[in-house]
């Protein structure tokens, strides 16, 4: 398969791509390395890279920011960070990448276990990956062509809480290749609608 890796360079993206290269033929994107660069935010820039992508048999996103702060400050501009990043951000790849999958390929879009497992700090994390894991199960129904889309719902990363163990005390880290897995099963496998929580 020919497959579209946005996010090719963080954390995650590296262990998709290691996961998938053995088997498949990788293009990797991100915002300033890869194959192909493109902001995720910016409409034009997702259109930019289909446009020099061309076909392919499955887009994976592994991108996307949020803020996390309490919600005492939180601000109208600091909770459109994630909406306008990974929400509506994967949500376009999806709008503008259907024209741009072949019959029967597939869209695996990260969310996040605050979607169901809050945290303090993590109410913008939790409204947009809650958002994004709804538009998944509603797409899978109306996309033409057999195409595919699950989200893939991760816990906290090992490789990640040096950064990020303060916000998930008590949380049980998993490694990133787990998550990886689960891009394998949404890619290769035959699910749709589907959140993999990891």
């Amino acid at each position: 398969m020919k497959i579209l890796v946005i996010g090719a360079s963080g954390t995650l993206g590296q262990a998709v791509v290691r996961e998938l290269s053995s088997r498949h033929d990788i293009i990797t994107a991100s915002r300033s390395s890869g194959d192909v660069n493109v902001d995720i935010k910016d409409i034009d820039s997702i259109r930019a890279m289909y446009a020099k992508v061309g076909k392919v048999d499955a887009i994976a996103c592994t991108a996307g920011k949020v803020h996390f702060g309490p919600l005492s400050d939180m601000t109208a501009d600091l909770m459109q960070v994630g909406i306008k990043d990974k929400l509506m951000g994967q949500v376009n790849l999806v709008l503008e990448g259907t024209a741009s999958l072949n019959d029967g390929g597939s869209f695996s879009l990260i969310s996040g276990i605050l979607a169901y497992d809050p945290i303090r700090l993590g109410s913008s994390a939790s409204l947009v990956n809650g958002a994004l894991e709804s538009f998944v199960k509603a797409a899978a129904i109306e996309l033409p062509r057999g195409i595919r889309i699950n989200a893939i719902s991760p816990n906290v990363f090992v490789e990640s809480m040096e950064g990020y163990g303060p916000f998930f005390r008590g949380f049980k880290p998993v490694p990133v290749a787990d998550a990886a897995l689960a891009y394998s099963k949404s890619i290769e496998g035959g699910q749709t609608g589907q959140v993999y929580k990891i």
